[in-house]
């Protein structure tokens, strides 16, 4: 609480356009905002995202002794500071690509800045799709995939065994979950991982009634049903991170 007090204190005294964010998932407005403050850890910054478009963020890790709070890089100490030259236009931008998500044409978010996760709506179900990326079509079984941007590449991604992306990379990763190899040799599958090009389309074709897309976590949920269309694409809505160090940018494409 004390550091969201000091966020407070600060943005009085600058008198700014900001809107500032302590809970996750709750909806804002940016249409007058000069910057977003999102107070809290990586998970914050996350959920607020999804309400941001062209407006900057400035994450600030409220307990930096128990988060990580990587895309958060202003502390309580460091907090006025960074605030007054985020406004002023003084710190480091980087722009994070973000992915776009469509259902049989509809867009249902261009703001994903981590992952997706597509598998059937229970866990202990197997998951059953198509997936077509170029001319390669190809029946899956599986426990589902994950597919997002560089930004999510050092979390599940990674931790399903795929690549840790650089932070300024436009491509978007799939790597698929625990492949069922029953009948036949997984390794046959040629679309286990796969590296999307910027401007290039990944579709997958639901084999399921009851599939779902979990969007940049649990909280966002799509139901996709059997012979639901999925598109996957690089969003044209990149994020707008502010104070990242380069120190931090290249831990991003060291954490291999």
């Amino acid at each position: 609480m004390r550091t969201l007090e000091t966020v407070r204190r600060a943005l009085d005294e600058l008198g700014a356009r900001a809107v500032l964010v302590q809970r996750a998932h709750a909806e804002f407005d940016t249409s007058d905002a000069a910057l977003v403050v999102s107070v809290g850890g990586d998970g914050t910054l996350l959920a607020a995202s999804h309400n941001v478009g062209q407006v900057p963020i400035l994450g600030v890790n409220s307990a930096p002794e128990h988060s990580v709070g990587f895309f958060c890089a202003a502390q309580r100490d460091s907090v006025k500071r960074m605030l007054t030259e985020a406004l002023e236009g003084r710190l480091v931008k980087v722009r994070l690509t973000r992915m776009a998500v469509a259902v049989n044409g509809r867009i249902r978010s261009r703001r994903v800045l981590n992952e997706a996760l597509f598998c059937h709506a229970s866990p202990a179900a197997t998951s059953r799709y198509v997936l077509r990326y170029g001319r390669v079509r190809e029946e899956q079984r599986s426990s589902g995939f994950w597919i997002g941007p560089a930004s999510g590449s050092t979390a599940a991604q990674r931790s399903a065994g795929g690549a840790v992306l650089p932070l300024s990379s436009k491509k978007l990763q799939l790597v698929v979950r625990e492949p069922y190899a029953a009948a036949f040799s997984a390794r046959d599958y040629r679309l286990l991982r796969v590296i999307v090009a910027p401007g290039a389309r990944l579709f997958t074709k639901s084999k399921m009634q009851d599939g779902c897309l979990f969007l940049d976590g649990p909280y966002r949920q799509v139901p996709v049903r059997l012979g639901d269309e999925v598109t996957f694409y690089a969003s044209d809505e990149p994020l707008t991170v502010v104070g990242l160090s380069t120190a931090r940018r290249n831990a991003h494409s060291r954490a291999k």
